[in-house]
C-alpha cells in the first residue's frame, strides 16, 4: 500500500491505523493511567498556548513523516505551522511530540518511532510520559542537531523548552490511578503469608 493509498482507505475506517513503510497495523484501546496522562499533559499545553498561534492534538490527529514514509497518531503533539494549520487532516511540522509508554509499546517508542521522529526538521522535543514509575524521558534536540535526554524523576517538575511550559508534578500525574507496581509488594506478602500458616 502506497501512502497515498493508504490516506484513501483509513479515510473510511471506524478504527485507527499506524502506516509503516506500506504496512499497516491497527491500533489498540488504551488503559485510564494512559489516558489520563495524555489528557493532563495536552490541557496543560492547550492552555499555555492559547492564543499563541500553536496548536495541540491528542491521539486521533495523523503525523505524517514523509522522510521515513510513515504515519503515526502521537499521544499528544504540538504544531505551530501554518502548513499544518491549513491542513486539517494531517500535520508534518510538530515541535512537539508525547508518547505515553505502555508495557506493550515502551520499547518501539523509545527505538523505532523516535529514530523516525527525529527525522522530522521541526521536531525539537520528544517526550515518553512512564504511568507506571512516574518518571518521563525528555529528549531535546540540541543546537549541533544532537539528542540529549533530560530525565524526570518521580515528584519533579517537567520543563518543555519547546513551548515554554513548566508542569509542576501535580499537575502531571494528577488523578492518575495507582500504578500496577504498588500492589506487587502486598501480593507477595500476602502469597508468603498463605504458604507460611498452618492448614
Amino acid at each position: 500500500m502506497t501512502a497515498e493509498d493508504f490516506v484513501a482507505w483509513d479515510a473510511h475506517e471506524t478504527i485507527k491505523h499506524e502506516f509503516v513503510q506500506g504496512e499497516v497495523f491497527a491500533m489498540a484501546g488504551a488503559d485510564e493511567g494512559h489516558v489520563t496522562a495524555s489528557l493532563n499533559v495536552a490541557m496543560a499545553l492547550r492552555t499555555h498556548l492559547a492564543g499563541t498561534g500553536c496548536r495541540t492534538f491528542m491521539a486521533d490527529m495523523k503525523l505524517r513523516v514523509e522522510a521515513a514514509d510513515c504515519f503515526f497518531y502521537p499521544d499528544v503533539m504540538v504544531t505551530c505551522s501554518a502548513a499544518d494549520a491549513a491542513d486539517p487532516r494531517i500535520k508534518r511540522e510538530p515541535t512537539l511530540v508525547v508518547e505515553v509508554l505502555s508495557p506493550s509499546t515502551a520499547g518501539y517508542d523509545r527505538g523505532d518511532k523516535f529514530a523516525a521522529y527525529r527525522l522530522l526538521p521541526t521536531l525539537q522535543e520528544y517526550l515518553l510520559v512512564d504511568p507506571e514509575s512516574r518518571r518521563c524521558d525528555l529528549y531535546r534536540r540540541g543546537g549541533d542537531g544532537l539528542w540529549v535526554l533530560h530525565p524526570v524523576e518521580p515528584g519533579h517538575e517537567l520543563h518543555l523548552a519547546s513551548v515554554k511550559l513548566t508542569m509542576p508534578a501535580a499537575a502531571l500525574w494528577a488523578e492518575m490511578p495507582q500504578p500496577a507496581a504498588d500492589a506487587a509488594p502486598a501480593t507477595a506478602r500476602d502469597a508468603a503469608r498463605r504458604q507460611s500458616s498452618p492448614p
